[in-house]
């Protein structure tokens, strides 16, 4: 996701995000350096792995949430996600229409009930293996008592078929603006982050928790259904409907989930060793759009310099309509606004870029929990400035400047990297500020040594969930030395430390 910067047009502006404050001081520095997130199921296991069995255990209800300091009720406990399939039967822009939601999960202990992230929308029925269960609504968790209780390392499936409202999305005055079904003049697009899944569909809406989709999606004539991965099949039905399906591939977090309905065309085209692109272009906007989506190639191949291979098997960016204010990294398929390909091509190669970047740090490296989030924005302004300095846009030292002098008024403001405060999540600090740290850390163990943590980074990782520990220990293990004291100052202290190698910069006053 890339927010609004100084000199570039207005796309998004801070989001404020609910729930618990963050851990701080000794508590957060304890945590990050030496274990994973805090979670109120620390006995799930990892995608794959088999839980332990007790035939004497007694159920009980499965956590409400994750624990994560920033929003504790994201993501649920007791089960593992295994599978997630979505049935969509869309009627019309700002029409209800039918839907199905059906979670395949292991119990991770003996439940007596378990939760899902779902808000709003009509409930119909929810069933557990087929059979009637009980669902009662407590905010945005739908709480589900299967008619009999599951044993730990039970596999279950639960399906939920309820009305969908495509006008549901929120609004915060300190917010991004609207996250959650975006409506466009002949259809929808996504925006789930942080936690909106909710409102589309009943999920486990946690960014470390991730799960393979299949998207069923129904479209009057005329119109076409996105989503993320491979297109499977594209089915005539009565009455001159197609359906759409999608297999996502590869497991994917709430958050990246795209789903979009519209007049769209579709372009193929290639990117490095052939790797398959696919753009959803309004049709209005393919020729006009054309120059700017044609430099994809070029950016995978930029990135995959830097970073090693395109992690997944297919990309495509998803132009949104003019006035869409939101830039995203839905996984496999970007959504890029059309006015920012409509514009001058800096600012254009700036989102593409960002958002291409997510893909190997924020995508494929998932975050263990929401405070790791400069791991993923740090990491995409980084590439996103360092693409544009070498392309024609502002220089990248002079960018990282001015950003420092600033440091100390967004630690102030909004916590430091890696602790962000209740409410500030994506502000400028997890972009700007962290792309600072970064810049830092290649100035502390030099270029050579921090290319190969950077590499390092996203192929150890790639295809998991990893935070801020986990990359401070890759860090020090390829530069030789503990650099736990090095990130403690830069991620988590009151003040902004010194830039090794630039004794001439820095911080203005802090303004109360």
């Amino acid at each position: 996701m890339n927010p609004p910067t100084a000199g570039f047009r207005t796309r998004r502006a801070a989001l404020a995000l609910t729930g618990a404050a963050g851990l701080t001081g000794a508590a957060v520095l304890a945590l990050a350096l030496t274990d994973g997130p805090p979670s109120a199921t620390a006995s799930r296991p990892a995608p794959g792995a088999s839980p332990r069995t007790s035939a004497a255990e007694r159920p009980s209800p499965g956590a409400p949430g994750l624990g994560d300091p920033l929003m504790p009720l994201d993501g649920n406990g007791g089960y593992t996600l295994r599978h997630c399939t979505l049935d969509f039967d869309w009627r019309a822009p700002g029409t209800p229409f039918p839907a199905t939601a059906t979670l395949k999960a292991t119990a991770t202990q003996a439940l007596s009930r378990f939760d899902l992230d779902f808000a709003g929308n009509t409930l119909h029925t929810v069933t557990v293996d087929g059979r009637p269960a009980k669902a009662v609504r407590d905010g945005d968790e739908l709480v589900v008592t299967p008619g009999r209780p599951l044993p730990r390392g039970r596999t279950f499936t639960v399906r939920v078929s309820y009305t969908a409202d495509p006008t549901q999305h929120r609004h915060r005055d300190d917010a991004i603006q609207d996250y959650g079904w975006m409506p466009t003049a002949d259809g929808t697009v996504l925006a789930l982050q942080p936690n909106g899944a909710r409102m589309v569909f009943p999920a486990d809406d946690h960014p470390s928790v991730r799960a393979p989709y299949t998207f069923h999606v129904t479209t009057p004539p005329g119109l076409t259904a996105v989503a993320n991965g491979r297109l499977v099949a594209r089915t005539s039905v009565p009455g001159g409907r197609t359906r759409w399906t999608y297999d996502s591939e590869q497991p994917l977090a709430a958050q990246l989930v795209q789903l979009a309905v519209g007049r769209f065309t579709l372009v193929d085209a290639a990117g490095p060793g052939g790797l398959p692109v696919r753009d959803v272009v309004p049709d209005a906007l393919v020729d006009g759009t054309a120059e700017y989506r044609a430099l994809t190639a070029d950016h995978l191949a930029w990135l995959e310099k830097r970073l090693g291979p395109y992690p997944f098997r297919r990309y495509g960016v998803l132009v949104g309509d003019p006035d869409l204010p939101v830039a995203l990294e839905t996984q496999s398929l970007s959504v890029v606004p059309g006015a920012d390909l409509l514009g001058d091509r800096v600012s254009a190669e700036r989102n593409l870029v960002h958002e291409l970047a997510h893909h190997w740090t924020g995508d494929s490296v998932a975050l263990a929990r929401w405070s790791d989030l400069w791991l993923s924005e740090g990491h995409a302004r980084y590439y996103e400035r360092l693409y544009t300095d070498e392309h024609g846009g502002p220089d990248m030292e002079d960018a990282l400047r001015d950003a420092y002098a600033q440091h100390d008024q967004w630690r102030h403001d909004d916590g430091a990297p890696a602790e962000p405060r209740a409410g500030t999540l994506f502000r400028q600090m997890r972009y700007d500020g962290s792309a600072l740290v970064l810049y830092a850390l290649r100035e502390e163990v030099g270029q050579a040594v921090f290319d190969r943590i950077e590499r390092s980074w996203v192929t150890t990782y790639r295809g998991r969930v990893a935070g801020t520990a986990d990359f401070v220990r890759l860090a020090s293990d390829l530069a030789g030395r503990d650099l736990a004291p090095f990130f403690r100052q830069w991620l988590y202290g009151a003040h902004t430390p010194p830039m090794p190698g630039r004794p001439d910069w820095r911080t203005a006053p802090v303004e109360e």
